[in-house]
């Protein structure tokens, strides 16, 4: 089974232009490729992880990656999936964020000489000269059919900026220029930027007269259709500063029962062949398919031994005491009333709750437990030796846990 065979059979491929051209790129080791990140932030998420994983296959399979960073997109904003309009950046935020993304992006791709390049697109794009580019690129491109890209729906109810119109001529220049500078023939990118891509393919075959092509992969979507990678906190981020290498561990051992199978085969490295005697899993046994999903994501992006330190400390949620690698709320002396903090503080200050009516709730209801003994008493407290040591572990719901210690 070839490289491309085992994409499809894993469900990332979507879209191509030309199936048997880009087969035989890839699984001849003949793909110099790229794929996009725009540093809107300073960390990549999980949004990325399953592009990454995509870039790590293709390159053991003899590949070339380029990793481009949207320096200089990311000062106009993609409106891909957007109804409303991204907030500008500064060049020194946008530089620190790719400084970010190279350090998170070597877990996973081979950086060393002539195994992969990372690229800024502002090396290029910052000085264009606007006159050129209506010119020499704006001709090639149809306003109707842009208007009519999925990429712009959503933003067109709104009110889509001039600004934010140009973001498809500037990805598809991208395209054009890394055909030039390192002989880019394969562009890949999630499947809501398949209108940009083809821009890409078509602004050199009618500049240059070659053939370039695009590939897009499957989104990862839950059984209910949304996106994965987000919590009532927001992005499940890959930076341990961010998302805990225990938070993001917890993430995926708690993903539904549907979606187990389908992220294994996604994003993880596990052969098709164990994955495929999975797929007769019931029960407990989808437990564990959660806890094989959970440890290998959790070892690609934190390493063995956070790893297993987010394991052991998972597995200690479901017996008494607490564990080490868990989520900390550290309690000062300041905060106690003497000497003793009610069960309602203690969600709220430990960042479990919003509110003290939240607190309220969630014990009337019987979602709280501390050391594994449900509190249903909201006039419950503990003193700061209860805290001391290695404190106790305050769950709230199923997935929402902290150690809580007095320092």
């Amino acid at each position: 089974m070839g490289i491309y065979e085992e994409l499809k059979a894993r469900g990332l491929i979507a879209q191509v232009t030309d199936e048997d051209e880009i087969r035989e790129l890839i699984n001849n080791g003949k793909a110099v490729f790229y794929i996009g990140f725009d540093p809107t932030a300073d960390s990549l998420h999980v949004g990325h992880f399953m592009t990454l994983c995509l870039m790590k296959r293709l390159q053991e399979a003899g590949n070339k990656p380029i990793a481009l960073i949207g320096g200089g997109t990311a000062m106009v904003g993609d409106p891909s999936g957007r109804t409303d309009m991204r907030q500008m950046m500064t060049e020194e935020t946008i530089q620190h964020n790719c400084e970010c993304f190279k350090k998170q992006m070597s877990r996973f791709i081979d950086f060393s000489e002539g195994k992969a390049i990372m690229v800024n697109n502002a090396d290029w794009l910052n000085d264009l000269n606007y006159i050129e580019v209506l010119r020499e690129v704006g001709a090639h491109f149809s306003v109707n059919r842009m208007l009519a890209a999925e990429c712009y729906k959503q933003r067109m109810e709104k009110g889509l900026s001039f600004l934010e119109f140009n973001y498809m001529i500037m990805q598809s220049y991208d395209f054009y220029a890394l055909f030039q500078k390192y002989g880019c023939n394969l562009q890949f990118g999630g499947d809501d930027q398949w209108s940009n891509m083809l821009g890409g393919t078509e602004l050199i075959r009618r500049k240059l007269g070659k053939n370039a092509c695009a590939m897009t992969i499957t989104l990862l979507l839950n059984s209910e259709g949304n996106k994965m990678g987000k919590t009532q906190k927001g992005a499940v981020w890959l930076d341990a500063d961010k998302t805990s290498p225990f938070e993001f561990y917890q993430y995926w051992r708690n993903v539904a029962d549907a979606d187990v199978l389908k992220c294994i085969r996604m994003l993880t490295f596990l052969p098709l062949e164990e994955i495929d005697k999975m797929a007769s899993w019931e029960g407990a046994q989808l437990n564990q398919a959660k806890e094989i999903l959970a440890f290998e994501l959790t070892r690609m992006v934190h390493g063995e031994e956070e790893a297993q330190k987010a394991q052991a400390a998972a597995k200690a949620l479901f017996s008494q005491g607490a564990a080490a690698d868990m989520p900390c709320a550290e309690l000062t002396e300041g905060e106690l009333t003497d000497g003793k903090i009610d069960i309602l503080t203690m969600l709220t200050v430990s960042g479990l709750v919003s509110s003290k009516s939240d607190a309220r709730r969630a014990v009337t209801q019987g979602g709280v437990s501390v050391d594994g003994e449900k509190i249903s008493d909201i006039h419950t407290e503990f003193s700061a030796e209860d805290l001391s040591g290695e404190g106790v572990v305050l769950k709230k719901g199923k997935k929402n846990f902290r150690k809580v210690v007095i320092k």
